[in-house]
């Protein structure tokens, strides 16, 4: 399965926006931080800046609007999935990281095109 993730600067405007606007649903809400809403087979995260996905990458870059928005696809073992693509040598912009919400890491396509795999908490 595979989600989308848009980071916002505000969830409840763009909540507004998606569902008065563009007919989405709300699906979950988790404090004023984040949402999922969906349109028919889409399912988006909106995710402000105090989400655990909006914490500054290593090199100081930090997820904003706009450059790091992303596909997300969820996974089963987070860790084993990593080890595989490095020795692939897939380019990674993160160390895992883990929330609330579960488990995350960046990679980057072969245009630098970020895409998320996440793994829900156990």
């Amino acid at each position: 399965m595979a989600t989308v993730r848009y980071m916002v600067g505000d969830v409840e405007q763009a909540l507004r926006f998606y569902t008065e606007k563009l007919g989405f649903s709300l699906v979950e809400r988790w404090g004023p931080a984040f949402a999922v809403i969906a349109l028919e087979d889409l399912t988006l995260w909106v995710s402000g800046p105090d989400t655990s996905a909006a914490r500054p990458m290593p090199d100081g870059r930090r997820p904003e609007p706009g450059g790091w928005n992303r596909i997300v696809i969820q996974v089963h073992d987070i860790h084993a999935l990593v080890k595989t693509l490095r020795e692939a040598g897939v380019r990674f912009r993160n160390e895992i990281i883990t929330g609330p919400g579960g488990s995350q890491v960046l990679i980057e396509d072969p245009s630098g095109n970020p895409i998320e795999l996440f793994q829900e908490p156990d």
